[in-house]
Parts: structure tokens; sequence; C-alpha cells
């Protein structure tokens, strides 16, 4: 899936931070842009490496508070990862994952029927659920290749 940054993302990203009084910067905005560019739900060691080059003085501390605030305010989504890292997604569409235990690459898709899954009856009495993922995991077509 390609992810452009464009003007409605940054858009968004310029209300959003707005909204919860966070200042823009040109190292936020760096940060927000990286993410977006990416196409694999990176991780954030991945988007330091990546703004260090246009900030040197940034640390990775700034960059993964940054992105955890990012998420706390609704910019962009923390991703279940089998991997141990956190990982990051600026896809705030509904949408599916697919996951490569082989590589760790994160795949987006969509499903109307996954989108309808009912929350069984019990865990409604229990719990408010506010959003809805499936996530499948397997061996990606590159890994399988390989193997």
């Amino acid at each position: 899936m390609q992810k452009d940054f464009n003007k409605t993302q940054i858009d968004m990203f310029i209300e959003k931070c707005k909204q919860h009084n966070l200042k823009i910067t040109p190292q936020r905005i760096a940060i927000h842009g990286a993410v977006v560019q990416s196409r694999n739900h990176p991780a954030a060691d991945e988007i330091f490496k990546i703004v260090k080059e246009k900030f040197p003085n940034i640390s990775f501390d700034t960059v993964n508070r940054t992105l955890l605030t990012f998420s706390q305010i609704g910019i962009l989504k923390i991703i279940e990862s089998f991997r141990g890292a956190r990982r990051f997604d600026p896809n705030l569409e509904n949408h599916h994952h697919l996951h490569c235990i082989n590589c760790g690459k994160i795949i987006d898709f969509n499903n109307e029927n996954y989108d309808r899954l009912e929350v069984p009856r019990n865990i409604q009495q229990k719990f408010t659920v506010l959003n809805k993922r499936v996530i499948l995991s397997g061996i990606c077509k590159e890994c399988h290749k390989t193997k």
C-alpha cells in the first residue's frame, strides 16, 4: 500500500496537534512524515534513523516519546508486533493486518466480513469494545519462496 505524505494528512496532523495544544515543530513534522512515508509499519528505531539524517542532534527518546504522543492523540496507531518492538501505523481507517512470522512484515488488508464481526455477548457485558482488528499470522510470499 503506497502511503503519500499528502496535503490531507498534513492538514489532519496540524489540526490534531492544535486540538491537543501540541507545538508543531520541524522535528515533529519530520517524525510524522517518516511514519506516513514508510511502507512497513516502522518501529521507533527505524523512524529515529530516518529523522536523525535531517536532525543530527535529535535523540531516540525524543522520537519514541513523540510517536507515543502521536498515538495518544490519534495521529498514529500502535499496532501489534510479534518481534517485541512497538510498531506504528499512520493508516487510521478500519483495516486488518497480515503478519509474517518469519521476517516480521506487516501488511494491511481490508475485508468487510471481518469489519462486521460481532462481539460475543459475554464480552459486551464485561468490556466496551472500541475497535476491532483481525490479525492473521503466517509466512509472506517472499519468505515462502526462500524456504
